[in-house]
């Protein structure tokens, strides 16, 4: 691209970059997006975790720039970075959700890459660029060598090379790598980790594009279904056959295996041990970097995934059949909205008729209707001749738990724990089955009520136990009654 006067304007009204580094509000953009996206690789963020954290951002500004600084709210800050004219987020939707979500555009951290390169830099490296250059230029000039024997003389030269450098090892002739160098190879490194995760967003966005592409071409097709399907399946193979893709495929296969993950760790952890790394204080993210390598590129991969199962709904035959209605009647608005794309329209631009909301007033419902009270007839009660015994009304049984609390209580203060049949023998029943079960209902209350001041109650279901008291029966004599129950053992 030639830098010339007409190029620079364009580029400087329309790329999104140029105008985030334009704006009057370019400190906060930057600074925001690159603390909550670039700083921890956070590819998606949903919207109310965004506004949150940009509502705490403008509040720490107003307190220190005054309450006029940046006075809109969150939501309407992010709003208009995700508008057209900005193009500094991409707010969408997915699939099954109804809350937005928001990532960062490649434009973006371009200018917030950019930036970063203004600040000086305590060290400057200019040896393993240049034997990176010399690498590329030598990997180009081996891989694209046809003829053997010049493929057989560099072999037998890396061979002779190894050689003569394991004779020197073995000798003891060890040569290591001073702390400059050191520094050099491992600020490359560092640099070049940085920019690759910005391109999984730029080749994640070009996918995106190819994709709409190919949408736009179904959208003002006009002839065959089958004459479609051959032009989109040479759509989606120029997409994965592309440079970007076949170069990504490449990546993530090397990235998916195991071995070369170990490898890279392993390697990295050496690195970050060694003296001179630690005195260049590397950012605390270099020490996973590979891990965001791998989550970046999964995450492009589930998206040209996602790209992929939308367009194959999109095209199935049932739901091709069933729409094509529909797909007629919406040709015309979307062949109209994609020639107004490039120049959007001022004012009204269509009237949608039928769009309001229902309005119910309270007054309109009705009023409540009491129910109709019965009327009693005017009937004189007559005495009845019968006898009843009312005292049956009144002769109840309370058992007070308080008491049985209070008597296991002080039984296991003298020993740390009693049966229910010991208890009884020292403490009869006085009111029968009745007492008995209420021992029972405090064994097995809830132990969040306290039922028993912190103490415990054990079942042992291997031993049965008899459970004597004394009783009445309805011709008022003495009996005895006996129940027969797992035995209850209480304890502290």
């Amino acid at each position: 691209m030639s830098l010339d006067h007409a190029t620079l304007a364009l580029l400087r009204e329309r790329h999104p970059a140029w105008r985030l580094l334009a704006s009057a509000h370019a400190a906060l953009v930057a600074s925001f997006l690159h603390r909550v996206f670039v700083a921890p690789n956070v590819r998606v963020m949903n919207e109310a975790d965004l506004a949150e954290a940009l509502e705490d951002e403008l509040y720490a500004l107003r307190e220190q720039l005054g309450p006029d600084a940046y006075p809109k709210a969150a939501s309407e800050y992010l709003n208009d970075w995700a508008a057209p004219d900005k193009g500094w987020l991409r707010k969408f939707y997915k699939p099954g959700t109804d809350e937005a979500q928001f990532e960062l555009t490649p434009a973006t951290e371009k200018a917030i890459a950019w930036l970063l390169s203004l600040t000086e830099r305590p060290f400057v490296g200019t040896e393993s660029r240049l034997l990176t250059l010399f690498a590329l230029l030598e990997q180009i000039s081996e891989g694209t060598e046809a003829d053997p024997v010049k493929r057989l003389d560099e072999l037998r030269k890396k061979r002779d090379a190894l050689e003569a450098e394991i004779a020197r090892v073995q000798a003891g002739e060890v040569a290591l790598l001073d702390d400059t160098a050191v520094k050099d190879r491992f600020q490359q490194f560092q640099q070049l980790a940085r920019e690759l995760l910005a391109d999984f967003r730029e080749v994640e966005h070009n996918f995106r594009l190819l994709d709409r592409k190919v949408r736009e071409k179904i959208a003002l097709w006009d002839g065959s279904k089958g004459a479609l399907l051959d032009q989109i399946m040479g759509e989606r193979d120029a997409i994965t056959d592309s440079d970007q893709g076949r170069s990504f495929r490449g990546f993530w296969d090397f990235l998916l295996s195991s071995r070369r993950q170990e490898e890279l760790a392993e390697r990295l952890d050496r690195a970050l041990a060694l003296p001179a790394v630690v005195a260049l204080k590397p950012e605390p993210r270099m020490r996973r970097v590979h891990h965001d390598w791998l989550e970046a590129g999964e995450h492009t991969q589930r998206t040209v995934a996602q790209l992929s199962q939308q367009m194959r709904r999109f095209l199935d035959d049932r739901a091709f059949l069933e729409n094509r209605r529909i797909l007629d009647l919406l040709h015309g608005i979307e062949s109209r909205a994609l020639g107004l794309r490039a120049a959007l329209p001022v004012g009204t631009v269509m009237h949608i008729d039928a769009m309001g909301a229902e309005i119910e007033l309270p007054l309109e419902r009705p009023l409540h209707t009491p129910g109709a009270k019965p009327l009693l007839a005017q009937l004189a009660l007559e005495v009845g001749a019968d006898e009843i015994d009312t005292a049956r009304l009144f002769d109840q049984i309370v058992v007070d738990k308080a008491r049985l609390r209070a008597a296991v209580q002080g039984a296991l203060r003298r020993q740390p724990q009693i049966t229910l049949r010991e208890l009884l023998h020292a403490e009869p029943l006085r009111q029968g089955l009745a007492e008995l079960v209420a021992y029972l209902e405090l064994a097995h209350a809830d132990a969040g009520n306290d039922a028993l001041g912190g103490l415990r109650a054990v079942v042992d279901e291997t031993v049965q136990e008899p459970i004597p008291w004394q009783a009445r029966n309805a011709a008022g004599a003495a009996v005895t009654r006996q129940a027969r129950l797992p035995r209850l053992i209480f304890t502290r």
